[in-house]
C-alpha cells in the first residue's frame, strides 16, 4: 500500500513509500549527512535511489543538480511522486534504468558527486533470497555491486570528484582495494556504532578520483543511547540540522 510520509523532522517535506517494500533506513539518512559537498559541486548523482531519501535530504544541504537513478520501476514511481509532492523538479530529477548500461551513454567525467547505498550481500547459489523480486534485488548484490560501481564512478566523476557509499565494515578492505584499482583515492571513513560497547555495524567511506593519498578515520557516530533512543546527533541528522 502506498503512504505519504513526513521525511523525518525536515519541515514540509514528504516521501511517498509503500508498506509492501522496504522503508528507507538510517543508512540513508547517514550517506547525505557524511557526503563532502561545496559550492564547487554542480552535478551529484545518487545510484539505487529507491523512493529518493538521499536526493531529498541532498536538496536541503546544496542547489547542485541531482539525479536519482532507479532500476525497479516501482521505486522508481514512488521517486517520482516523492520530488513532485515536494516541488523539487528543477533539482532533482528521477531515471529508471539499470546504471551498468546507463553509465555507457553518460558524458565521461560528467559528474561532481556520485552517493550510493547499495546492496550489502554477496550473492551466492546458496543465499537465502526474498520471495519479493524487490527485496532482493536491494538486499543481494545481482544487479549491482561494489566493483561494478566504482567502474561507472570512474567513468562518470570528473578529475577530484567523489563518491560516497554506505555499506558494512567488514567490507572495508574490499572497498578500498577496488577504489585504488578504479584510480579512486579513499580519502574518509567513518564508523557507525548502534551503540557503546558494541561492534560497528554501519561502514561510511568516500573516496576521490585521482586523489592524493591520504585518509582521514573520523570520530565514531553512536546510533542509540543507553536507553534504545537514538543520539542526539542522529535526531539532528533527522531534522535537518
Amino acid at each position: 500500500m502506498k503512504i505519504k510520509n513526513y521525511l523525518l523532522g525536515y519541515r514540509n517535506m514528504y516521501i511517498y513509500q509503500d508498506t509492501d517494500m522496504f522503508n528507507f533506513s538510517l543508512d540513508s539518512v547517514l550517506l547525505p549527512n557524511f557526503v563532502t559537498i561545496n559550492k564547487k559541486t554542480k552535478n551529484i548523482m545518487d545510484i539505487g535511489c529507491g523512493n529518493a531519501p538521499i536526493p531529498l535530504i541532498l536538496s536541503t544541504k546544496t542547489n547542485a543538480k541531482i539525479t536519482g537513478v532507479e532500476i525497479q520501476k516501482d521505486s522508481y514511481e514512488l521517486a517520482v511522486e516523492s520530488v513532485r509532492v515536494n516541488k523539487l523538479e528543477n533539482q532533482i530529477s528521477i531515471i529508471n534504468a539499470d546504471i551498468n548500461e546507463l553509465y555507457k551513454e553518460l558524458e565521461s567525467d560528467s559528474i561532481d558527486t556520485i552517493t550510493c547505498n547499495p546492496p550489502y550481500f554477496k550473492y551466492k547459489e546458496t543465499s537465502n533470497l526474498n520471495d519479493s523480486d524487490y527485496k532482493t534485488i536491494a538486499r543481494h548484490e545481482l544487479k549491482l555491486d561494489i566493483e561494478r560501481l566504482l567502474k561507472v564512478a570512474r567513468k562518470l566523476l570528473k578529475n577530484n570528484g567523489n563518491i560516497a557509499i554506505v555499506h558494512r565494515p567488514e567490507r572495508l578492505i574490499e572497498i578500498i582495494e577496488l577504489m585504488r584499482k578504479n584510480n579512486i583515492e579513499p580519502k574518509k571513513v567513518q564508523f557507525v556504532y548502534p551503540g557503546k560497547d558494541k561492534e560497528a555495524n554501519i561502514l561510511l567511506i568516500e573516496g576521490v578520483k585521482n586523489g592524493n593519498p591520504g585518509l582521514k578515520i573520523l570520530s565514531p557516530i553512536y546510533s542509540h543511547d543507553e536507553n534504545g533512543e537514538y543520539t542526539d546527533q542522529i535526531k539532528e541528522y533527522f531534522e535537518g540540522k
